[in-house]
């Protein structure tokens, strides 16, 4: 591949419409990743049956942050998306710690997200008789994501396309499957709806795995710089995309409750997490249908493993481009357009962390993906929650005939039950942890370090390097 670079700030322009963008942040949460490899696990580390209703808790959560979150976006597009709000409304030292913290968290989606394919890959390879570890097939997958990282935006815009669809096709027809069959030994069940159910205890636990479904959506922001009339196309990704999540997971979680039967849910899942949705997909539907999500499961991981990367080299791209990080990263590929050299930072760091847990003996479901979900869910939400509180900081002194409902009253509401979702995760870190760990403490101080990290830096340039620390979150009008 040619590595002929171009300088700072020429990512591909026009090159996405809505349902590009808005398969990019399918593509981000992997709804099959979601439902197959982490709703078990959500329902027994978290709140149980009433995991459906969580779904649709935080999804009303984000659609009241989208309001202020698409009412800023019309007058901020930058490809470091939070970053760009939060430096504009909150000053930029606190545009730099949420800069810090939503790199770590979207590098510690990837980690967790390596640990699931490689697991499920290696599963697959073992019934064939072949021994192969998982963190070795994981180190082939981060050498393939680079390779197609690198390529436009436009050909991964496709490609992403192409495997959510057929995701969304196959839990199409296990929830019809469920439907058509009258649902499970108790009927359609609504007690993963009640209250009761939705707040009970380990609802900080169920909210790590729920959040991140949801972590995608910031896609359509990062995406600004690439868009197709960014003011209407990201408005409508952002709300399509969010309400498309909510229902898909509320309802086929929901029905995955409904077809084992509520009230022996917990001891089915328990008996198997990794495959009760083989087994019932394969008793609803034949043998075929559980074959398909076999193979579209580590498809699915390899979409949310790119459009993870994607993200995060954008986020690079932004902070080298404003030399907050080495300017370096912000070189794009001369052909493709594309922030190749953030691309293959982000790729050695990962390939360094795969071997270093493989050496270590590291297990990919109980250690790998709880200790990287579990910082990037407290980083993500305390960035939204930033952004939130910029919003309103941002339109205080000119409304810029922006109504009340979007500038002040949707963020607050927004702000405060985010940052209850971050209290509840530090709460609730144990049951992610396996008990008492030292990981309790070291994961929300670690976070915490890394936002003062930010700050910090952002003051030694506003100290060494004024110029570079005026231009820190800036607004690019050229968009």
């Amino acid at each position: 591949m040619e590595q002929t670079s171009t300088p700072a700030g020429a990512l591909r322009k026009n090159a996405l419409g809505m349902w590009n963008i808005v398969f990019f942040v399918l593509a981000t949460n992997g709804p099959l990743t979601g439902l197959i490899g982490v709703v078990p696990t959500a329902i027994l580390m978290g709140n149980g049956v009433g995991l459906p209703g969580v779904f649709l808790l935080v999804g009303a959560v984000y659609l009241l942050f989208a309001v202020g979150f698409v009412a800023m976006g019309r007058h901020i597009r930058n490809a470091g998306a939070f970053y760009a709000y939060v430096a504009t409304g909150l000053g930029r030292p606190m545009g730099a710690a949420s800069a810090f913290l939503a790199i770590v968290a979207y590098a510690g989606m990837q980690i967790a997200c390596y640990g699931l394919i490689g697991f499920f890959t290696s599963e697959a390879f073992h019934r064939l008789g072949i021994n192969l570890e998982w963190w070795v097939a994981s180190i082939g997958y981060a050498i393939l994501v680079q390779l197609f990282g690198t390529r436009n935006v436009e050909f991964n815009g496709r490609f992403l396309a192409l495997l959510m669809l057929a995701e969304l096709v196959v839990i199409v027809i296990f929830d019809i499957a469920v439907v058509g069959h009258g649902g499970g030994p108790e009927g359609f069940s609504m007690v993963s709806f009640e209250p009761t159910n939705v707040f009970a205890t380990g609802l900080g636990a169920a909210l790590v795995f729920v959040g991140g479904a949801f972590m995608g959506f910031e896609t359509t922001a990062i995406y600004a710089e690439e868009a197709r009339d960014p003011a209407k196309t990201l408005p409508r990704a952002t709300f399509t995309a969010l309400i498309l999540i909510m229902l898909f997971y509320a309802a086929s979680s929901w029905l995955l409750l409904v077809a084992i039967g509520p009230s022996v849910a917990i001891d089915t899942i328990t008996q198997d997490p990794g495959g009760v949705w083989f087994q019932l997909s394969t008793k609803l539907v034949g043998v075929a249908l559980a074959d398909a999500i076999n193979i579209l499961l580590i498809t699915s991981l390899f979409a949310v493993l790119l459009s993870f990367h994607n993200s995060l080299s954008r986020y690079l791209f932004s902070m080298g481009r404003e030399r907050i990080l080495p300017s370096i990263l912000a070189v794009t590929h001369k052909k493709h357009q594309t922030p190749y050299v953030a691309s293959t930072l982000q790729t050695a760091i990962c390939l360094i962390l795969l071997v270093i847990f493989g050496v270590a003996g590291a297990d990919p479901i109980t250690q790998v993906l709880p200790l990287g979900s579990a910082p990037a869910t407290i980083g993500i939400l305390a960035v939204q929650c930033l952004a939130s509180i910029a919003v309103i900081r941002y339109f205080r002194k000119n409304s810029m005939g922006v109504s009340i409902w979007q500038r002040l009253i949707a963020p607050v509401v927004s702000a405060l039950a985010l940052a209850y979702g971050v209290v509840l995760i530090i709460n609730n870190m144990s049951l992610l942890t396996g008990g008492d760990s030292v990981f309790n403490s070291l994961i929300p101080l670690g976070m915490l370090a890394v936002a003062l990290s930010g700050m910090c830096l952002a003051g030694w340039h506003k100290w060494r390097n004024p110029q570079i620390y005026a231009n820190l979150g800036r607004v690019l009008n050229e968009v």
